[in-house]
């Protein structure tokens, strides 16, 4: 990939389609100029237009005849998004005079910007760093109103505050270790090791905060993975419509229909919830349906939220079955498991019908929730059919997200920052286990080293050129 930050660079800041208008942003040193020799003004240049304002203009051919009548804006450094000069040009969006637009700009000595190069400009020119840039690419794709919280808090600087005070923390402690090298044959000691085993500690769960941040910043960015799960017949994939609001999976009376996993997602007060209806769980000799039973206690092991739902005149042993099959699934990570009765809209018709919920002999209820590890919770009382009880549901759902979104500050969304943060927190696990050993200094300071290096790799202090291609090519051209 081509980058040179001395020449001009264009490209459509809008995507391509049938709209009003179109934006054409070009940004370099010869900006301005190039502009001006291919846009007429009124009374005026392009290059003696006020920085800042609209102006109605004139985009023309290379022969002086009209191309279209624009919009132009001038931006002067270092007050732009790049931090250079430049020049955005709002036309009518055909993709003729978009295409035509850029052609002519390209002629007059401009080039095509590459994806992503405006904002590796502005990251060049110090108008934000490396997280900052980053962030630019998530607040585009947030598809929900909590992950345009967590980008734009990014975006802004919070984390790369928190980042840029935890490197200062991480410099003051390797600045005494190395002043203590220098004059180690004066035997002096400049800093007080109980005092940097304190620093050290306090290092370590911060970056062990952060690293643990990643699974819910993830999640709130791609949608929380939610998975309905339980017995044949419960109603998962009903209770997948009602979220939804759409009839999005085959619903039948006949066990065993849903035999894959379906997945869409939803949106519950700007948090977005990717949920999975997943085949029932049974004992099945259809070698298609055990694939897809296997499919659905997969999904399990990977989600955060587990809909357990139980038919309320399902039988005593099926449902036992079904409690203990997911709660072995849940394993160690510990999702949050929402027990849920469903149709209940059926006991009117049903009413000579026994439910082991109805029966003397067990408090069955009880029963099922130990089984399913969550002794102290109560079950969730839905029809999926009618709707009854599903907006509670949701509540339920925004709640947990809300609530787990207000515990963390600062939430890792960044699959390369949490890889930086893993390597320097194991460097100073290094470091710490160094400082209680008391190991001489310049055995570990190296690792004090290492983990300055990848802290500053997350914020672009450190960087490589391989490392930016490879951010920057994610992004979409004109940004």
């Amino acid at each position: 990939m081509y980058f040179d930050v001395n020449d001009t660079i264009c490209a459509p800041a809008t995507i391509p389609g049938t709209g009003a208008v179109s934006i054409v942003r070009i940004s370099g040193p010869d900006s301005i100029r190039i502009a001006d020799s291919l846009i007429r003004c009124k009374n005026t240049s392009l290059s003696a237009l006020e920085a800042y304002k609209m102006q109605f203009a004139e985009m023309l051919e290379a022969d002086g005849s009209l191309l279209d009548q624009v919009l132009v804006a001038v931006f002067r450094a270092p007050h732009s998004y790049t931090g250079e000069d430049s020049v955005e040009i709002y036309c009518h969006a055909s993709a003729y005079i978009v295409n035509r637009c850029i052609q002519l700009l390209c002629d007059a000595g401009a080039r095509a910007a590459e994806p992503g190069e405006f904002t590796r400009r502005a990251f060049a020119n110090g108008k934000m760093d490396l997280a900052q840039a980053e962030a630019v690419a998530d607040v585009i794709a947030s598809q929900s109103a909590s992950a345009h919280r967590v980008a734009m808090n990014q975006l802004r600087g919070g984390y790369s505050l928190e980042l840029r005070e935890m490197r200062k923390d991480l410099l003051e402690l390797a600045s005494l270790m190395e002043l203590e090298l220098d004059f180690s044959e004066e035997d002096v000691v400049f800093a007080d090791r109980k005092k940097l085993r304190a620093s050290c500690d306090a290092l370590v769960d911060h970056i062990g905060r952060l690293i643990d941040s990643f699974k819910l910043g993830n999640a709130l960015k791609d949608g929380i993975p939610t998975v309905i799960a339980g017995a044949t017949n419960a109603g998962k994939s009903t209770l997948l419509n009602a979220l939804l609001g759409e009839d999005r999976a085959i619903v039948s009376d006949i066990a065993g229909t849903t035999r894959d996993s379906i997945e869409a997602s939803f949106n519950v007060d700007g948090v977005l919830f990717r949920v999975i209806d997943t085949a029932g769980l049974r004992e099945s000799n259809d070698s298609i349906e055990k694939i897809g039973i296997e499919r659905s206690l997969s999904m399990i092991e990977k989600a955060d939220i587990v809909l357990a739902v139980f038919d309320y005149f399902g039988s005593l042993d099926t449902l036992s079955d079904s409690a203990a099959l997911i709660r072995k699934k849940c394993g160690d990570h510990h999702p949050l498991i929402i027990p849920i009765l469903n149709k209940i809209d059926l006991l009117e018709d049903n009413n000579k019908k026994v439910s082991p919920f109805n029966t003397n002999v067990i408090d069955f209820e009880s029963y099922l929730l130990d089984a399913l590890g969550i002794p102290e919770s109560s079950f969730f009382i839905i029809s999926a059919t009618s709707g009854e009880g599903i907006p509670d549901l949701k509540k339920i759902l925004s709640d947990f997200a809300h609530s787990s979104l207000n515990q963390n500050s600062t939430l890792v969304t960044n699959a390369r920052h949490l890889q930086a943060l893993k390597l320097a927190n194991a460097a100073l696990l290094r470091v710490r286990s160094a400082l209680y050993s008391r190991t001489p200094a310049d055995l570990y300071l190296q690792d004090l080293r290492e983990a300055l290096f990848h802290i500053g790799s997350i914020t672009g202090e450190i960087t490589t050129d391989e490392i930016l291609g490879n951010i920057f090519a994610r992004f979409c051209v004109g940004k």
